[in-house]
């Protein structure tokens, strides 16, 4: 029997800690957590650990999202991104194998729940103010005031200015959070009504061949969306840090 195709965005307690069982537990959101932080550690030390002027396959992975990040920072920012490019750069790798590992089959993809892409929204966000008080300190109100407007409609634009500037951090995580979410689920679907089909038997098993064929298309359009949301992630990211700096 086909489960639910939300059974796999399920939080499964692994390991209990004695008296401390109730509250504190090793899950498997945990646990593939921990493995999308050293997979993405592990790539990246083995891919320039012995980095060569001829590079091999993993050494020119690298460099390449090394360069894209780079890019990124340096079209947005400026040359003073630089200084907050291994922030960036821990994000983007850290969000793009979460979604990687994710499509693995009987994997956990983290980034399907809420909480973790808050988590990393909130950190993000919490980071970004740090940096424009450091940089500007209380002249950094002045964005919410929009400038040659009339002096009446002032308290009313500078309201809709904060509330827009802090629902950033809600934005940046439902939209990774519902991308992913909606993905797995339609593969979870796809690959439910593919198994129906099959256990039929007899002529009606050939009829599998159309949704098979739709879930491999789903399949590789979710591989482009696991890395292409880790790219408009920074690309926001950006953008905020920019305004952070700059104050456009």
């Amino acid at each position: 029997m086909v489960g639910s195709p939300f059974e796999q965005f399920e939080i499964i307690p692994f390991l209990s800690f004695g008296s401390l069982g109730q509250n504190f537990a090793i899950t498997n959101s945990s646990l593939f957590s921990l493995i999308v932080l050293c997979g993405a550690a592990g790539f990246f030390s083995f891919a320039t650990g012995e980095a060569r002027v001829v590079p091999n396959r993993y050494q020119v992975i690298g460099e390449q999202l090394y360069a894209l990040v780079a890019d990124v920072m340096k079209d947005t920012v400026g040359s003073r991104g630089a200084a907050y490019f291994p922030w960036m750069f821990a994000t983007f790798s850290m969000i793009a194998f979460a979604n990687l590992i994710g499509l693995i089959p009987y994997s956990f993809t983290i980034t399907s729940h809420l909480a973790i892409t808050f988590g990393f929204g909130m950190a993000t966000f919490i980071g970004i103010n740090i940096v424009a008080f450091r940089e500007h300190g209380l002249r950094f109100f002045l964005f919410f005031v929009p400038q040659d407007v009339p002096v009446g409609l002032l308290p009313l634009l500078i309201v809709i200015e904060l509330i827009s500037y802090i629902f950033r951090v809600i934005s940046l995580s439902v939209r990774l959070f519902a991308n992913m979410l909606a993905g797995h689920a339609l593969l979870k679907i796809l690959a439910g009504f593919v198994w129906g089909l099959l256990s039929l038997g007899g002529l009606l098993a050939l009829a599998h061949i159309a949704p098979f064929v739709g879930m491999l298309a789903v399949t590789v359009l979710e591989l482009g969306v696991a890395l292409l949301q880790a790219y408009v992630w920074t690309v926001l990211c950006c953008i905020y840090l920019n305004d952070a700096l700059h104050m456009h």
